[in-house]
């Protein structure tokens, strides 16, 4: 029978062991802050601000938006990072993506302060993550990673296939993957859209990770029996259910999970996974700037 892989159970455990670990901040006076930056008013952006706002909420860190006018100049959000970079209160922060035309997002995080770079991609960060000594992992593939530990997903040694090759996932989750340590030591092919014969790489994989941005590209006739499928994918279609849409991932979930051991559903797979690791590395900049260390999950 194939396992249906509970993010949102899993998330929840991880923000359960992460208000213990702000508890023990509290006992040294110490409140983790995040804060979040918008440029403009995309709705989907805007509803992931909410939703990082919310979480903060509920788990006792101090949640601080900044909204920025989507006509702003680059100067203006410039000046906003080098407020929260020096601001003690603030102990990380993301600029949410994307950002308007004028605005450089590379530029954004150089100027991020890599001890507060809860998103974990400025480039300092980025290479300590290659190097194998991470300060923060990115939340979406260290997520998965914590995925594959409360479900017993062995990586050491096994095959597996990353279907993307975003800075924000496809990267690292390979990086994380092949390296020598606990949810690492596997044999890693990554796969783009100019990879020819996809089906070829992801039928002989173990564990595929589908992380395209296109809807429903992994179907079960392109994966082999009992392998592990994770899908990072989020999409809304038009249907003409009460909502009007629906959300669906990278893979053809009814077709994959017959052939599947272990496959995440969308949504209540990897997305609350992304969003508790964002709580996590921001509970972790707080021990670490303020030198009170707690254990965290």
């Amino acid at each position: 029978m194939t396992t249906i892989i509970d993010g949102d159970r899993i998330a929840g455990e991880i923000r359960g062991a992460l208000e213990e670990s702000i508890g023990a901040l509290a006992d040294h006076g110490v409140t983790p802050g995040l804060a979040t930056v918008l440029v403009g008013d995309d709705p989907a952006s805007q509803t992931y601000v909410n939703m990082k706002q919310r979480d903060c909420e509920e788990v006792g860190i101090n949640g601080i938006h900044v909204d920025i006018d989507g006509d702003a100049s680059p100067e203006e959000l410039y000046d906003t990072i080098e407020e929260l970079n020096a601001d003690p209160e603030v102990h990380g922060y993301l600029v949410q993506d994307p950002v308007p035309e004028q605005i450089d997002y590379r530029e954004v995080l150089r100027r991020i302060d890599p001890a507060k770079d809860a998103d974990g991609f400025h480039p300092e960060n980025v290479g300590r993550l290659v190097a194998g000594n991470a300060r923060f992992k990115p939340c979406t593939p260290h997520g998965i990673q914590k995925l594959f530990s409360e479900y017993d997903i062995e990586t050491e040694g096994a095959d597996v296939t990353v279907v993307g090759r975003s800075d924000i996932v496809g990267k690292p989750m390979a990086n994380l993957l092949m390296q020598k340590s606990q949810g690492g030591n596997a044999t890693v092919t990554v796969c783009h859209s100019r990879t020819e014969n996809l089906a070829e790489k992801t039928r002989r994989a173990d564990v595929v990770i589908a992380a395209c941005g296109v809807t429903e590209l992994i179907d079960g006739s392109m994966i082999s029996e009992g392998a592990t499928v994770i899908d990072v994918g989020i999409s809304r279609v038009e249907t003409d259910s009460e909502k009007g849409y629906e959300l669906v991932g990278d893979v053809d979930f009814e077709s994959a999970k017959e052939k599947a051991g272990a496959i995440t559903p969308v949504p209540g797979g990897v997305g609350p996974m992304t969003r508790a690791m964002l709580l996590y590395n921001t509970v972790k900049a707080a021990s670490e700037s303020e030198g009170v260390p707690v254990e965290l999950p």
